[in-house]
């Protein structure tokens, strides 16, 4: 028999599809779009709009998309995985010419009701057509020189394309990302400490060179690494961000100045205050109880994916499974290192919180992935 045939045969149908969704899964991802529609409401100054409405309109759409995605049969994602990769690497390079700009950057395409950023699309092809590509490889060739050549080459070609945009987190995220589900599929542990001790000896000759007749970067680049370093070496200039945020996140204590209370957020001292650093306000208002509920709920997102992933003997679905919970524990790993002055601000939302419609968009459809897999799973 063969996989197709299989697969059809144990595919479950119509409304027992519905009963075989992952429902936890759908609830958690709920409990955190809602705190994200709470703190959006308060920075807003207790209104439902410019903000907290069209979120959470978005979440519906995104919602619907999941479960249609969802009732797919998984197999025929696996098929489709090329063409999805292609059709985002179009995108990124339509970006290049007819890209909408905004905040210094090309990163988005204008389609009127909405802008579309390619990027965030092209976290989830990559899983999908790496996992594709490690399902249809032989497991005796997945560490073969000539064999590894090939996946770094499909994360390469997108870093490049978003690093000229330029958006270097999401660059860092794709390479990151793309290199867990080598990882995963088995690909011999000695390639990725190559790769780890060549990037330490790059930043290290980096550093080295500075004021010499070599020196490898320029030196306003220097003066950023220096701000992430010590952000109050120019508190009112590159490093005012992250002071600020760290002000948010020091004032909340242990539950918070109370819903819409923040000073920080409420006074403006807080930058991108419904975005990138949303977290702050999270932690000001409802303080570390707050901050930890809401990591309580992205770590139980990633128990039930992995569970998902471990019980599933189909090797593309399971690898798709664990890739997107890793693309998703980085977005909130970084999002969360990045305003606590852990990491350098490089623009990464918090995932189903931050206000964006892409990221809310394209991460709900990736879950719908993930609960195909779920779904259509061999029994």
């Amino acid at each position: 028999m063969s996989y197709l045939e299989y697969n059809v045969k144990t595919v479950p149908s119509g409304a027992r599809k519905v009963l075989y969704l992952n429902w936890p899964l759908v609830l958690l991802l709920t409990a955190v779009a809602s705190f994200g529609f709470l703190m959006l409401y308060s920075v807003a100054g207790g209104s439902l709009s410019p903000w907290a409405e069209p979120q959470m309109k978005r979440f519906l759409i995104g919602l619907a998309a999941m479960f249609v995605v969802a009732m797919v049969p998984i197999w025929l994602w696996r098929n489709l995985s090329v063409v999805a990769y292609l059709g985002s690497i179009l995108l990124l390079v339509g970006v290049e010419f007819f890209g909408a700009v905004g905040m210094g950057a090309q990163r988005w395409i204008d389609l009127g009701f909405m802008r579309l950023q390619p990027s965030e699309l092209t976290k989830i092809t990559l899983v999908m057509i790496l996992a594709a590509y490690y399902d249809a490889l032989p497991i005796k060739r997945t560490s073969r020189p000539i064999w590894v050549i090939i996946p770094v080459l499909l994360i390469l070609l997108p870093t490049f394309l978003v690093l000229r945009q330029p958006d270097l987190g999401t660059a860092l995220l794709l390479m990151i990302g793309g290199g867990a589900v080598m990882f995963l599929a088995g690909v011999h542990w000695a390639y990725f400490v190559a790769v780890i001790s060549a990037g330490i000896a790059t930043v290290a000759t980096v550093f080295q060179s500075r004021g010499t007749d070599w020196q490898l970067i320029k030196d306003y680049q220097f003066r950023r690494i220096d701000t992430f370093i010590d952000p109050s070496n120019d508190p009112l200039g590159a490093g005012y961000h992250i002071t600020q945020a760290k002000i948010a996140l020091g004032s909340g204590g242990w539950t918070g100045r109370g819903f819409m209370q923040g000073t920080q957020s409420r006074l403006n001292f807080l930058p991108e205050k419904h975005t990138d650093f949303i977290f702050t306000t999270l932690a000001e208002e409802f303080g570390f109880i707050g901050a930890f509920s809401l990591l309580a709920l992205y770590a139980l997102i990633l128990v039930f994916c992995v569970s998902s992933a471990l019980a599933n003997k189909d090797r593309f679905a399971s690898l798709l499974t664990l890739g997107i919970a890793t693309t998703f524990f980085l977005f909130f790993a970084v999002n969360m290192s990045m305003v606590m002055g852990l990491a350098p601000v490089v623009g990464v939302p918090l995932p189903l919180v931050s206000y964006g419609g892409s990221a809310m968009l394209v991460l709900l459809t990736a879950f719908g992935l993930v609960q195909s897999a779920h779904i259509h799973r061999p029994r």
